[in-house]
């Protein structure tokens, strides 16, 4: 099962740096690709294909024009939509029932005021808490519930550099050229 994460909203230079820290949580915790839409943010794009070339992984970033037909290519093509809201239902009731569908996801996390459209167009919205928090922290509630917490024991095929875990200091393992 493949999982998208779809960020409405991201506004350049006001958002950069919470759309970059989403996407990393997306990409660390388990999620196949992000699609963000607004503003096109080049830079947002060439951060995460650096990552991938350092850390490694496959993780892809798509800039979708129009959030609307965006989301709806998706939902079209076959994908369970999961809309982290504080005010959906809360994740502890939901989470058997998203994870027993064999579909693929896509988790739309959002930005500025979410407009109605999408809670309708949504097959669940889910809270992680019904108090304000970040949706950085909302995603990683969500993928790490969603994925039992496999996704913490992900290795990530093909980059140059590993963390060597160790109790106290750090050591980074840089792949040499061959």
């Amino acid at each position: 099962m493949k999982v998208f994460v779809f960020r409405l909203g991201h506004r350049y230079v006001r958002d950069d740096r919470t759309t970059t820290h989403l996407f990393l949580a997306a990409r660390a915790l388990g999620a196949d690709a992000a699609v963000y839409c607004g503003q096109r943010d080049a830079e947002l794009e060439k951060a995460l294909r650096k990552v991938n070339e350092s850390w490694g992984g496959t993780f892809e970033v798509v800039y979708a024009k129009d959030w609307r037909l965006g989301l709806q290519e998706y939902k079209d093509s076959g994908l369970e939509v999961v809309h982290l809201t504080m005010y959906g239902l809360p994740i502890k009731e939901v989470m058997e029932k998203i994870r027993s569908s064999s579909k693929d996801k896509l988790i739309i996390v959002g930005g500025a005021k979410v407009p109605k459209e999408v809670y309708l167009l949504a097959d669940w919205n889910v809270s992680v808490t019904s108090q304000p928090h970040s949706e950085v922290s909302a995603l990683s509630v969500f993928l790490h519930e969603f994925f039992r917490g496999e996704e913490l024991l992900r290795s990530f095929n093909g980059g140059k550099l590993r963390i060597l875990p160790q109790e106290r200091g750090k050591q980074v393992l840089r792949k040499s050229a061959s």
